[in-house]
């Protein structure tokens, strides 16, 4: 069974940084997405397994930035210049297949680790 363990999440003030890690039990496409409160969960970036081809959701394109170690098959997401509206529980996700934003694309889901960010 695939194992996601996130972490990182936290309070932080607008225009600060956080940097989110995932840990994966193997090699996977993965992949980051965020769920607001009474909102729906979208789609924040996405990376590939050996090239690292990269994509990104146009409201965090330029400040994230998403990354793999493919020895330590961990999977992190450097978020700068945060916004309030960044706030999110943000989940880690993996799959054997390769989706480039596509939630339900995705098998394999983290607990879910939450960031906010203060005005």
């Amino acid at each position: 069974q695939v194992q996601l363990v996130e972490s990182g999440g936290g309070l932080v003030q607008a225009g600060g940084s956080l940097r989110l890690s995932c840990a994966a039990s193997g090699r996977y496409y993965m992949g980051w997405f965020r769920q607001a409160p009474g909102k729906e969960r979208e789609f924040v970036a996405s990376i590939t397994t050996n090239v690292g081809i990269t994509y990104y959701a146009d409201a965090v394109k330029g400040r994230f930035t998403i990354s793999r170690d493919n020895a330590k098959n961990t999977v992190d997401l450097q978020m700068n210049s945060l916004k309030p509206e960044d706030t999110a529980v943000y989940y880690c996700a993996a799959d054997a297949s390769y989706s480039r934003s596509a939630s339900r694309d995705y098998t394999y889901w983290g607990q879910g680790t939450q960031v906010t960010v203060s005005s």
